[in-house]
């Protein structure tokens, strides 16, 4: 009884032993899934590179335009300061027309006047 015992130990524990090994298949199988799955990575990083290089290129996009928008803001704010200058110019210049024009009138008051006088005598 003992041996056939035994005997039956040995077979079950054989037959456990040979469903738990792994085959060539499953050994190929998990072999394709990794290669798989390194590939998934590889393209993943890939992808994740490629990504940073258009993110990078945007950034410096992005910095040359705020560079051209302030050179412009620049540009804009040095057209004012010249406009307001022209336009104090302006002002002077009509300014001392009014006092050449008042003046002349003025001339004119003193040269009728002694005009008239002269006319009196």
């Amino acid at each position: 009884m003992k041996k056939s015992l035994l005997l039956i130990a040995v077979m079950l524990a054989l037959t456990t032993l040979m469903v738990s090994c792994a085959t060539t298949g499953d050994l190929e199988k998990v072999q394709a899934q990794q290669k798989l799955s390194d590939a998934k990575s590889d393209q993943a990083l890939k992808d994740a590179q490629a990504a940073k290089t258009a993110a990078d290129a945007a950034k410096v996009n992005a910095d040359a335009a705020k560079v051209n928008a302030d050179a412009a803001k620049v540009n804009a704010d040095a057209a004012k300061v010249k406009a307001d200058e022209t336009s104090v110019r302006a002002e002077n210049a009509i300014k001392a027309a009014e006092e050449r024009e008042r003046i002349a009138d003025e001339k004119a008051k003193k040269a009728d006047e002694a005009f008239q006088k002269s006319m009196k005598k």
